[in-house]
């Protein structure tokens, strides 16, 4: 069994799923099998809710404040195993704070609007926006959405925005300098945070 709970940079992470309909050009899990206290972060089989739960349970946390919902997967892929760990691990430490790092394309992957339901149970969601436009987007996530995944995504973020108290966007500083100053804008007119990510540092 790959590792379901890691650490990196002081932060707690849950990795509950290895499926993802996007296959960016600068995925971090690209670029080995881990990463940060991980061993391996490949599923040879996807994890059950039980598993999950039991992964929860051997970490103590009843003394993390802050954890994330991000590993080698799109969490939503996995969204009622994403939601029932994040009701499990409220219910072990209600002041628990839950981010979920997602592609924002949960919508598409399950068929009906999601946001309202993630936000009940996560206290941040952060989108990838990773690029301004769409014809860009579908070139450097190379999803299996193309000419709807972009579009789907902005959809998905200003709902997140209605429901949630806090919602930022994210892009990867490979793209270039114009394009991180228009995926700028572009959060400020939905109303999120605007995050520049590292590529080097995998955050």
């Amino acid at each position: 069994m790959a590792d379901i709970i890691y650490t990196l940079d002081g932060g707690v992470y849950l990795n509950i799923t290895n499926k993802c309909p996007c296959n960016c050009a600068f995925c971090i899990r690209s670029k080995g099998d881990a990463v940060g206290s991980a061993k391996k972060l490949w599923f040879d089989e996807e994890p059950t809710l039980d598993e999950i739960k039991k992964a929860i349970d051997d970490y103590d946390f009843t003394k993390v404040d802050y954890a994330v919902f991000c590993g080698y997967g799109e969490p939503t892929n996995a969204f009622d195993k994403l939601i029932e760990a994040a009701k499990y691990l409220k219910s072990i430490n209600p002041d628990i704070y839950l981010r979920l790092n997602t592609n924002g394309l949960s919508d598409l992957i399950n068929g009906r609007p999601t946001a309202k339901e993630i936000s009940e149970v996560i206290d941040c969601v952060s989108v990838s926006l990773n690029d301004p436009d769409s014809d860009k987007y579908d070139k450097i996530t190379r999803n299996i959405y193309p000419g709807k995944a972009f579009y789907s995504m902005l959809d998905f973020t200003r709902d997140c925005v209605k429901y949630c108290k806090h919602v930022r966007m994210t892009v990867v500083d490979v793209i270039p300098e114009e394009d991180i100053e228009k995926s700028r804008k572009i959060c400020e007119e939905i109303g999120a945070e605007f995050v520049l990510r590292s590529f080097e540092r995998g955050r």
